[in-house]
């Protein structure tokens, strides 16, 4: 049986903690800041729907957006959908210790269903 020299013992340990540190270093970071508000989002607006622009789009409701503390109002609009067949998934708020906090809408490939009251208390 052979047993391995000093010089070769240090290498593997020097090579492992090499290989962790390039892998952490190439890992992205993800970070999401979140802004909580302490009262319940004002109940939504009712809007009227105008007429589709053309093929390919799809409605975004309006939404209350935070805004220094408070809420306000952005409006409905027409978008054209990433690709066919997209659903928009409304923004929605969720309610944790800290306060209410808002959870971007975004375009899926499935329909989330209506997520505006979700997590209301």
């Amino acid at each position: 049986m052979k047993i391995a020299n000093r010089k070769s013992l240090y290498w593997v340990p020097a090579s492992l903690a090499a290989a962790l540190a390039a892998f952490t270093l190439a890992t992205p970071a993800q970070a999401q800041v979140g802004i909580y508000i302490g009262r319940t989002p004002p109940p939504l607006r009712y809007e009227v729907r105008p007429a589709m622009p053309g093929p390919g789009y799809g409605w975004i409701d309006g939404y209350w957006q935070p805004y220094n503390g408070n809420y306000r109002w952005v409006g409905g609009r027409w978008d054209r959908q990433p690709y066919e067949g997209a659903y928009w998934n409304h923004p929605h708020y969720d309610h944790y210790q800290q306060g209410w906090q808002m959870h971007e809408g975004h375009w899926d490939h499935e329909d989330h269903g209506d997520h505006h009251f979700e997590g209301r208390r």
